[in-house]
């Protein structure tokens, strides 16, 4: 009968040991889950907090940039608009210093590799001051630099190129002032002049300038 009472009493406490530690496993299992689930959704959270955070920045600066373009259009306009242009001229007339302020600027600076623009440009402005072009020459750039990647800072790019002309000692004399009269810049790098009081011959290595047009670059990135 005693033996009958210590199994069962045995039995019970098998059960109980074994209830205990199912609960704890069952508890374990539920405590280690939270905690793997807790630190997903913090991660979570904080993942989305800064994308949330990236997007506000993006509006923010659309808003900026919106309002940067409405201001550049009025300023563009009073640029172009003005009744007398940089240089003096008519805005709206067909002579050597009219048109508006902006096409003055991109004759002056253009956003492309352009030689013969250039080469006739220089012929006409030497011709209008008594000066005789006997050649112009440099090297047309132009497939190479159009192929060249935009970028939203561009800097000058400079275009050699070579001048001889030829005319009275007078007008050789003023050669500079021609080329200072440019719209466009010149930088003269070297001179030879030959010939006589009657008759120079200059020759002269110089280099102007164009600046590629400003790229619109819009990209994404990837929030981590």
């Amino acid at each position: 009968m005693a033996t009958n009472i210590t199994s069962s009493k045995r039995l019970q406490i098998d059960k109980a040991n074994a209830t205990v530690v199912v609960v704890t496993a069952v508890s374990s299992f539920v405590v280690v889950f939270s905690l793997v689930a807790s630190n997903a959704l913090l991660s979570q959270r904080s993942y989305q907090s800064r994308v949330i955070n990236k997007k506000e920045q993006a509006r923010d600066q659309l808003k900026k940039n919106i309002d940067t373009v409405k201001s550049l259009k009025n300023s563009y306009s009073v640029f172009v608009g003005s009744t007398q242009n940089v240089l003096g001229g008519n805005p709206k007339g067909q002579g050597d210093k009219d048109g508006n302020n902006a096409q003055i600027v991109l004759d002056a600076l253009p956003s492309s590799y352009d030689f013969p623009a250039i080469a006739t440009s220089l012929e006409k402005l030497l011709s209008v001051n008594g000066l005789n072009t006997q050649s112009i020459s440099g090297t047309d750039d132009e497939l190479t630099q159009s192929n060249a990647s935009t970028s939203a800072t561009p800097q000058a790019v400079t275009i050699p190129f070579t001048v001889s002309v030829a005319g009275q000692y007078d007008a050789i004399q003023n050669i500079v002032k021609v080329f200072e009269s440019s719209i466009r810049p010149i930088s003269v790098n070297s001179v030879n002049i030959s010939g006589n009081d009657k008759s120079l011959t200059v020759s002269f290595q110089a280099q102007t300038y164009y600046q590629p047009a400003t790229g619109l670059s819009i990209k994404t990135e990837d929030v981590k």
